[in-house]
Order: structure tokens, then sequence, then C-alpha cells
């Protein structure tokens, strides 16, 4: 049976990562003057409403105009601000996407992207969905990009994304994600979090999929399965020993993710073990090569065959 690093509840508890980051941002800003906050006409969504009520000269919002954010944004930096910029994923990265490689990356300046709505939380279709942010960001130099493994995680992300060096990308959901930790524990940028223990494989799994890698791996359990849980919450840079040691010690690998199964967690878990020279059982879940359809996140997790049950069905199979 597998040890349990972190407690966690089959009990599902939810929590919005977007009100635990207008919060956190509020906090901080006392602590900080050099944070300032930008957001493009989506105070309400991305909830820093909390930050303009406490530091309203600090606080600014561009409009729907989000390359001109990212310029704004860098040029605060260049002036020795920490700048905290808020949108919509699919519009951060894509929309934007020139300002961040060139104005933000190539100049290699502290600009921490929040990026809600992140996968298919939105529901709202493919103009909306955040499915390929990760790879997008994966490719350009400099940048850290994170995907928070439980709403409660975010604020620990902002706490160290503060002086932390270069650009950041940090991607979070539209709200009502479960809750994984039930327990106080470190968090450290780049350094990977062993939930669950376990010797017969992996389960790797990055922002609110972890729930559901956790939930497989319980069910897995009840056979007799000893599944490995491990939250990759920093995409780049990568926790390249954590991945090197699970594929040499359980010999099989699954990687889940709500993003396109191309360039995100699953690719960048590849590449380490095409890197090695590593040989294990490896599968990788997350959207396939399409444009997602409608509908509750939930759902097209189901549909898509990344939930729980899509992982634990999976597993076996890839156990057999």
């Amino acid at each position: 049976m597998a040890k349990e690093t972190f407690q966690f509840f089959t009990l599902i508890e939810k929590m919005s990562a977007r009100e635990v980051y207008g919060k956190k941002m509020a906090e901080i800003g006392s602590k900080d003057e050099r944070i300032v906050v930008l957001t493009a006409d989506l105070m309400r969504s991305n909830r820093t409403g909390d930050f303009q009520k406490a530091h309203p000269e600090r606080f600014f919002n561009i409009g729907i105009a989000e390359q001109n954010m990212m310029g704004i944004a860098a040029g605060l930096a260049l002036d020795g601000k920490i700048p905290f910029v808020s949108t919509m994923a699919t519009f951060a990265t894509m929309r934007a996407c020139e300002q961040v490689r060139t104005d933000i990356c190539y100049a290699n300046l502290p600009v921490r992207i929040v990026a809600t709505h992140g996968g298919l939380t939105t529901g709202a279709g493919p103009t909306h969905y955040g499915q390929e942010d990760l790879a997008i960001m994966r490719s350009l130099p400099n940048i850290t990009v994170i995907a928070p493994g439980d709403p409660n995680q975010i604020g620990k992300v902002v706490e160290a994304a503060i002086d932390w060096e270069g650009p950041m990308y940090i991607r979070i959901g539209r709200g009502g994600e479960p809750i994984v930790y039930q327990e106080e524990y470190e968090y450290k940028i780049g350094k990977a979090i062993t939930i669950n223990d376990g010797n017969d494989l992996t389960l790797i799994a990055t922002g609110s999929i972890v729930f559901h890698a956790v939930m497989a791996a319980e069910k897995l359990a009840k056979e007799g399965i000893a599944a490995r849980v491990i939250d990759m919450h920093t995409i780049k840079p990568l926790d390249r020993e954590v991945v090197i040691k699970a594929a040499q010690e359980t010999g099989a690998i699954i990687t889940a993710e709500d993003h396109t199964i191309f360039g995100g967690l699953g690719s960048a878990v590849a590449e380490v073990l095409a890197d090695e020279g590593i040989a294990c059982k490896f599968k990788r879940l997350g959207i396939p090569d399409l444009f997602a359809g409608y509908g509750e996140p939930e759902y097209l997790y189901n549909l898509y065959g990344y939930d729980a049950e899509g992982i634990y069905k999976t597993a076996k199979d890839l156990l057999k």
C-alpha cells in the first residue's frame, strides 16, 4: 500500500484560485511598494479588485488592449517595479504573444503574467480556452512557467515570485478548483512535490488535474496498486531529477494536464526521458489534437479521458 506523504480526502473541498490570488495581491502589496497590478478590463474575472481598493495608485486598467498592457508592464519593470499582469490565458499567450516575447522575455524583465481561465475552465469554447498556453510560454527563453496544484498554492507561488529572477507565467483556472493539500508544506519554484509515494507507476500532473491524479491513485490503491503522485507545478524549469527517479523506480509514467498533449507537461517529461535515454512505459493524457468542444470542465475532462476515471483506466491498461 502506498504511503501518503500529504493528507487528502475523498470529500471534495473547493476554492477559487482567483479569489486567493486577489486577496494575496492586496496583502503583499502592503508589504512591497514595488508591486503594481495591471488588468485588461477583466478586474472582476481576475479578482484584482482587492488590490485596486487597497492600492489604487498602483493599479492600472489598460482596457481591452492586452498587447499594450504587456508593453506597459515591461516599462514599469524597467523602472524598478514588479508588475503582476492579469488577463485570460488565451489572450495573454496568443493575442499578446509578440509583446511577451520581445518586450518582456527578450529583456528578461521581472513581469509576472497571471493568466486566469487556463485550460478548458471557461466552458466558453475554443476562442476562450487556454489549451495551448503552456506550450507557447514554454518555448520562450528566460520565462518560468507555473500551474499551481490547488487554489491555496497560488498564494505560495505569488510570494515566491516576488524576488524570482526574470519573467514568469502563472496559470490558474476559472474557480471552484478542488483542494489537494490539507496540511502545511514547503513550496519551492522548480521543485516538484511528491504527494503520494508508490513504486508500481507514477502519475505526474499539473494544475487542476493534480486532484484527479490523487483520486485515481486512491482508486488504484484499493486494488493493491501503489501509484506515486507528483505535483509538477513548475513546467519550466522542470524538475528533471524527480522525473528520472520516477522512471527508474516505477518503470511507468502517466502525465495528465488540462492542456493539449503537444508541448505542455507531457512533452516536457518525454523530453527528459529521451534526453536521458531512459526506457519506460509512458502515456500522455490531455486534450487530443482537436479544438475542444463546449461544456463544463469536469464534463470535458471526462470526455477527453484525463479526469480521475480516465487516469485510473489508463494506469490499468499501462500495467497490463
